[in-house]
This record gives structure tokens, C-alpha cells and sequence, in this order.
């Protein structure tokens, strides 16, 4: 029997990354759990603005010489307790919550690619696939691949997301509101009509189907809406961050806006009061899975509650849509408890060279924080209950 000839393809020059839009975007829509980010748009728009010292590291995945994949990677320099180190790792940069190799198939992949990494220069002092999902780790497909290549892996805990999981439509959200606490249902209902006498309150929901059904439009009239929001409530002011209208990303921000809309990765959500926009949440969505990139509220309305009707609306709209997933993000968690299902961790799979004692320090803290993961996983997170919303 004649085995499939697997092949890996290096690609380090972004400029070469032009030629490949069409066949990575397309095994993207093959991808399970795929996200925006791992479209090839957001990759060549996100290194235009932040290459930096990062050198690219993208390899493409042959099966008879045809493409079944991709594993993006990056070697950027990370400042550490033995100084700076070079990271091999995926090319998310916390802009999201998770990421991975494109493709029908990604552990099969991403073995073929570490076995082409085994073999070829280490220009790297440390491998750390980060954002790896619940779904991969349940099924083992990065830890499996990592060691089928001779990588021995420790696995410690990256992050935390918290998601609301949506199913069943109308009767999902009724069961869901049953299960916030009666202070957070009443303090909806006490919002809604705070809000009801300030005038008309109209909920705008603008989500394109992309290039294949022809609607590619921005719709700049709404993300501007968003972007005045920001810049009237405490966004406008911060001097770190990533909001949409801080000045070191809101270029990127914007550019990355109409890649979204060509691929129908667009999701904007505005509540309007008497006219006047009041509260915006901007999120990116992937086959049902929403993510909240940013929210905010114009701070005229906060005390009437616009931004947490603004969320709760968008939930429930997002059961009625039957979206799969709608994840709000790291950070902030105390203030999506009363909003979430669940938290669900984000993973990392660190991998250290051998005969490097410069990097046995981080090794050893990795591997003293997987033993400690060891001896806590009994416990358990408590369901969200009691307070009052306070995602925005």
C-alpha cells in the first residue's frame, strides 16, 4: 500500500503571504472551533502594524501536493527573569482568546509541521503554543502532536475566558435568564424602562454575510458610532490599552474592520436612546462563535443601565440566531460572573531545548505551576449567581 506523500513548506517572507488568501481562507471555513483571527486578513493586517522584531515563521502543510493547512508561527523576543528570550508561539499577540493551526485536520498538521521545526535551524529558546482551547485539550490534539514529534510538553493553565453557551434558541435564553439571580433580573427589567422614558431605545444588530452572499459593506456609519462612544466615556482618556479609539490601534483596528466585513466576520451592536447612540459592543464572529473584541457605554447613560441592556440584548439575540458561543473575553471576569456560564480556561504547552541551563528557571517555574494545576483541578468554579450586571 503507497502511503500519501506529506510535505511542509516554510514561508518567512510576509511578502509571499499574498499568494496564499484564497486557499487559507478556505480551509479556515474548514477549520473546527475556527476564529477570525486565524484568517489569513488578520494575520497580514496585524504584522503590517506590529512586525516589530518579530521574524515569521508560517508553514504550509502538503498532502500530495496539495494544501490541507497551515501552522503560523512567530519567534518574537519576550523580556524573562534570565533576561530576553526568544518565543516560537502563534501569532494572537492576546488579541483573542484562542488560536491554532488552519485546516480539516488540525493535529495532523501541526505534527507535521513540528517534525519539519525538529529538523531545521533553532532559532528559538523556547516553543510555547499558547490560546490552545478546551476542545483541543480534551481531545489531546496539541500535547499528542507535540510529543509524537519527540517535544516533551508541560501544560500549564495560559489564561481565562469567560463565555455564555448558547443553545435552543428562545427556550435557551428563557432557561438562561431563570438562572441569573433574581437581583440580576430585575435590575435588567429596572434598566429597560429607565431607559424606555428617555425616549425610543432601538437595538441595532449589523452582522454581513461577506463576499460569497455580496455583502461586504463596513457600514462605517455604525463603527463610527462605536468609535464616538469610546471616545466619550473613560477609553477616550486611557493612555494604555487597546481600545478602538486609542491612538496606537485604531489604524489597525479600522483596517482590520473591513477585512472582517469582506469575510462576514463582522458583529456590531449599538443601542440607541432618543436617537442618541448610548452603548456599543464590537465583536468579531466565526461560524457561530462570537467573541467581544470592545464595549462601552456614552457616560451620560451609565446610570440608566445602556450598556448592560446592551449586552443582555445582544445574548439573547445571539440564542435566537442559534449561535454556538459568545465569549466575553479575558480580563475583567469578576465583573461577567453574573453574565457567564462558564469560564473556560486557555492552555499553554511550553517545550524547552535540551542542554540549555540558561532557560532551567522558566522550565522549572512552568513545571512547578503544572504540579500545582495538579493538585487544585478538584476544584471546581461556582455558577455565576447574585450582583447585579457590570460587564461594561
Amino acid at each position: 500500500m503507497t502511503s500519501i506523500v506529506q510535505e511542509i513548506e516554510e514561508i518567512n517572507d510576509f511578502e509571499a503571504l499574498p499568494g496564499y488568501r484564497e486557499v487559507w481562507n478556505r480551509l479556515l471555513t474548514q477549520t473546527p472551533e475556527a476564529h477570525f483571527f486565524q484568517s489569513w486578513d488578520w494575520l497580514t493586517t496585524y504584522w503590517a502594524y506590529f512586525q516589530a522584531d518579530q521574524k515569521l515563521r508560517v508553514f504550509l502543510h502538503l498532502e500530495a501536493g496539495e494544501p490541507i493547512g497551515f501552522v503560523p508561527l512567530v519567534v518574537r523576543p519576550e523580556k524573562t527573569r534570565v533576561g530576553r528570550i526568544r518565543v516560537l508561539t502563534y501569532p494572537l499577540d492576546e488579541w483573542g482568546s484562542l488560536y491554532g493551526p488552519i485546516g480539516p485536520e488540525p493535529a495532523k498538521t501541526l505534527q507535521a509541521a513540528l517534525e519539519h521545526l525538529q529538523h531545521s535551524r533553532r532559532d528559538w529558546d523556547l516553543l510555547e503554543l499558547r490560546w490552545v482551547g478546551p476542545e483541543d485539550e480534551a481531545e489531546g490534539r496539541t500535547r499528542q502532536a507535540l510529543e509524537a514529534v519527540g517535544f516533551r510538553p508541560i501544560r500549564t493553565v495560559w489564561n481565562q475566558t469567560a463565555v455564555v453557551e448558547l443553545a435552543d434558541g428562545q427556550a435557551g435564553w428563557e432557561r438562561y435568564l431563570a438562572r441569573r439571580s433574581a437581583k440580576w433580573r430585575a435590575n435588567l427589567r429596572t434598566a429597560e424602562k429607565k431607559l424606555a422614558a428617555l425616549g425610543p431605545v432601538e437595538y441595532i444588530r449589523y452582522r454581513p454575510l461577506g463576499e460569497p452572499a455580496g455583502q461586504t459593506d463596513p457600514r462605517w456609519d455604525l463603527y463610527e458610532a462605536c468609535y464616538q462612544i469610546a471616545q466619550r466615556s473613560w477609553q477616550g482618556g486611557s493612555e494604555t490599552g487597546t481600545t478602538l479609539c486609542h491612538p496606537q490601534v485604531r489604524d489597525f483596528l479600522r483596517q482590520v474592520h473591513a477585512s472582517a466585513a469582506r469575510l462576514g466576520a463582522v458583529d456590531m451592536n449599538l443601542l440607541y436612546v432618543g436617537g442618541r447612540p448610548a452603548a456599543f459592543a464590537y465583536n468579531y464572529v466565526w461560524q457561530g462563535r462570537v467573541y467581544g473584541l470592545r464595549c462601552g457605554f456614552d457616560p451620560q447613560a451609565a446610570h440608566d443601565g445602556a450598556g448592560n441592556v446592551l449586552l443582555a440584548w445582544a445574548i439573547r439575540d445571539s440564542f435566537f440566531r442559534n449561535d454556538h458561543l459568545y465569549d466575553l473575553g479575558v480580563g475583567y471576569l469578576e465583573t461577567k460572573r453574573t453574565w457567564m456560564t462558564c469560564l473556560r480556561p486557555i492552555y499553554r504547552y511550553s517545550c524547552f531545548p535540551s542542554r540549555r541551563l540558561r532557560m532551567l528557571p522558566i522550565r522549572w517555574k512552568r513545571q512547578w505551576q503544572a504540579w500545582t494545576e495538579i493538585a487544585d483541578s478538584t476544584k471546581t468554579s461556582e455558577p455565576p449567581s447574585g450582583g447585579g450586571a457590570g460587564a461594561f
